[in-house]
């Protein structure tokens, strides 16, 4: 009767008793034991760095652990189920996806250190980084995003036709997040061969399950985006290998997503210092008995897959290895940097060539200068997607894509559905695979539904590891057009303090074109803004075919020596009115681009002139202009003969009725403040 049994213990004090039928019916399988052997060191080995990481952890020789113990299976049985050149996104308590990609140890020791060898060169810790070499994007803090980046991928091995799957981890928590939804949409509506990955392990941080959300099971989410759900147990490795290998062989074939609810437990706190005072004790109980480490390892022993001796040999080998690389990554060297290196890595270099504008012109509107700039940019880029609402059959609503989905297909202009957050980070994950994006928000107000993928992973991700985020959100903005306080803003200043991304904001069509197309071949995020009152009222010989234009070089309008005005957008042409009408002896500076910011140009006329006034659209407060002020106060303030006056709108929303809006807006006092500058 006893052999029917075997016994083991997790620690000392607890021992689990196991009958070997139950075991064996738990991991009934036709898999040869070779593959099972593998199984079970892609376990062993995560398990074992995660032990001794908590050692160092308590030496203080580490800062911070996201603990994974318990919930190996589902990392490592998906990793060995996919092929190494398919794109993986894990999270905190994914090692196992790291080690199954053979990532060396000491290049993630290091990183965990914030060694100058680690992925991120100290900047970001634990699993916030991301490997081309393996395939491996790492998460960002804000779980969301990175469900539409997968998106993204999979988006551009379809279109390239390479017949890879997509996997993008996900925590229980997670799924309550709107980017999940909105990425499950996506996913759906366009047939993207991506595996999300749910890890229902019981808790978010100490919230449990029962408090997130009130489904059965978080598979049936899967049901209303038309997505084929499966559960899975999650602590039974056989089973995850198995059912993950079979389903990605299905998805290369049909190209569709798939969603997998993994049942699992998180066993450690959400950090170390949280601990688990408040998971009950037989709960911790029930699932320790269902170790998918030890369990697994006492099937193959008592089925001889495995026996005694070897199994020392796995530990001691690891151990070997862990100290080894340990040791290595020991000694490398903490960062060594400076403030000019910090900020050089802020932005991923540029290394297209200038292409001089055609003697040849139109002369055009705003609008068909845009228009000509994407199909361009379509032309000169084959691996350039254009993404947004209604830009595909119905051109847009300002039609500036009109005819380029009948000339580029429908692979490449695609409309989206409404979720402006997971198409930005589409955008994301097809620069990772390669591809280049412009996103058309369908007005400049509307991309607060995408705040958080702009401002936390495309700006940061180049700093944090070398990866540059190729994307252009054009940003229909600004008002004049009786458009009211959702429509018509100009909020360019939402984004102006976040190092990493690009600001353009063109006053004219030849300007707009050009910078349009130098945008698109950057490889950096970039903010296209387009104000709506100019696309259709300014016309202007813009030259043929394709040209781009240095970003941060302003222009110089009009030159004269009593004051500069600084300003960019429809400002530029509130000063070209004024001056028909008024004899001022002014410079007039379009910037152009807010970030780069021309500031040798800026600080060249306040140097001549001695009295300042930036012009703005947007309201003074926290303002471009505001900065701007700030910024020649500090470094000209020798030659200012004034104090540097700043013009802005109404703090208020901008309203709706002509007469309001036009209250709003500075134009009619800006003789004023201007002959109040000359008498001063």
């Amino acid at each position: 009767m006893l052999a029917d049994y075997i016994t083991f213990g997790i620690d000392r004090s607890h021992m689990i008793e196991y009958k070997i039928s139950d075991l064996e019916q738990l991991y009934q399988n036709s898999l040869p034991s070779s593959q099972l052997i593998k199984l079970y060191q892609g376990m062993l080995l995560p398990r074992m760095i995660e032990e001794k990481m908590l050692i160092l952890l308590r030496q203080g020789r580490i800062s911070k652990w996201f603990s994974g113990i318990g919930q190996e299976a589902i990392a490592v049985g998906v990793t060995m189920a996919m092929e190494t050149e398919e794109y993986i996104l894990p999270m905190h308590r994914n090692l196992g996806v790291f080690t199954s990609r053979n990532i060396p140890l000491w290049k993630l020791f290091s990183q965990w250190q914030g060694k100058a060898d680690g992925f991120t060169k100290g900047r970001d810790r634990s699993f916030h980084f991301g490997t081309q070499d393996y395939r491996i994007v790492g998460m960002i803090s804000h779980l969301g995003p990175q469900l539409g980046v997968a998106d993204g991928i999979a988006l551009a091995q379809k279109i390239k036709g390479t017949g890879m799957a997509t996997a993008v981890f996900t925590g229980e928590g997670g799924t309550s997040e709107g980017d999940f939804h909105e990425a499950l949409n996506v996913a759906s509506v366009w047939e993207l061969p991506v595996l999300f990955c749910i890890e229902n392990n019981g808790y978010g941080l100490s919230t449990p399950t029962s408090e997130q959300y009130a489904c059965k099971d978080l598979a049936e989410r899967g049901v209303g985006y038309g997505i084929t759900s499966h559960i899975i147990d999650g602590n039974n490795i056989v089973e995850v290998y198995v059912k993950i290998s079979a389903i990605l062989e299905q998805m290369r074939k049909d190209s569709k997503p798939v969603l997998v609810e993994f049942k699992t437990f998180r066993r450690r706190g959400h950090e170390e210092a949280s601990g688990t005072k408040y998971v009950p004790s037989d709960l911790m109980e029930y699932w320790e008995e269902r170790d998918p480490v030890s369990r697994f390892e006492h099937y193959l022993l008592s089925k001889n897959i495995l026996n005694p001796d070897q199994l020392a040999a796995m530990k001691q080998d690891n151990t070997d290895l862990i100290n080894r690389d340990l040791d290595i990554a020991f000694a490398k060297a903490l960062p060594e940097s400076s403030p000019s290196i910090e900020l050089a890595d802020v932005y991923a270099p540029s290394h297209h060539s200038r292409t001089v504008a055609s003697l040849s012109t139109q002369n055009i509107r705003m609008v068909d200068a845009l228009k000509d700039a994407m199909d361009e940019a379509m032309e000169k880029h084959p691996d350039l997607v254009v993404m947004g609402q209604d830009i595909a059959d119905y051109g847009g609503v300002f039609k500036i894509t009109e005819g380029l989905m009948e000339k580029y297909g429908r692979d490449r202009v695609r409309n989206t559905p409404i979720c402006e957050s997971a198409i930005v980070s589409v955008g994301m994950g097809l620069s990772i695979a390669g591809n280049k994006s412009v996103v058309e928000m369908q007005f400049a107000d509307f991309v607060s539904s995408g705040f958080n993928p702009i401002v936390n992973y495309l700006a940061k991700s180049h700093y944090r590891w070398g990866q540059q985020a190729d994307v252009v959100i054009r940003m229909p903005c600004g008002a004049g057009v009786g458009a009211g306080p959702f429509h018509s803003q100009s909020n360019e200043a939402w984004f102006y303090t976040v190092p990493g991304l690009k600001i353009v904001y063109p006053a004219f069509p030849s300007d707009a074109k050009g910078l349009l197309l130098e945008s698109i071949a950057d490889p950096n995020p970039v903010l296209f803004f387009e104000h709506k009152a100019l696309y259709r009222s300014i016309y202007q010989e813009v030259p043929d075919g394709y040209y781009n234009l240095p970003l941060g070089q302003a222009a110089l309008l009009h030159e004269g020596k009593d004051i500069s005005v600084i300003t960019y957008g429809a400002g530029v042409h509130w000063m070209l009115n004024l001056l028909q009408e008024w004899n001022i002896d002014l410079d007039l500076i379009d910037l152009r681009s807010l970030v780069p910011l021309d500031k040798a140009s800026i600080k060249a006329s306040v140097k001549k002139t001695g009295k300042v006034l930036v012009l703005t659209e947007d309201g003074l407060t926290g303002s471009v202009a505001s900065d701007i002020a700030s910024f020649i106060g500090e470094e000209c303030f020798e030659f200012l003969d004034a104090p540097v006056m700043r013009l802005g709108s109404l703090d208020t929303p901008i309203p709706f009725e002509k007469g309001l809006e036009n209250q709003y807006l500075p134009i009619d006092h800006l003789k004023t403040l201007l002959k109040k500058l000359l008498d001063y």
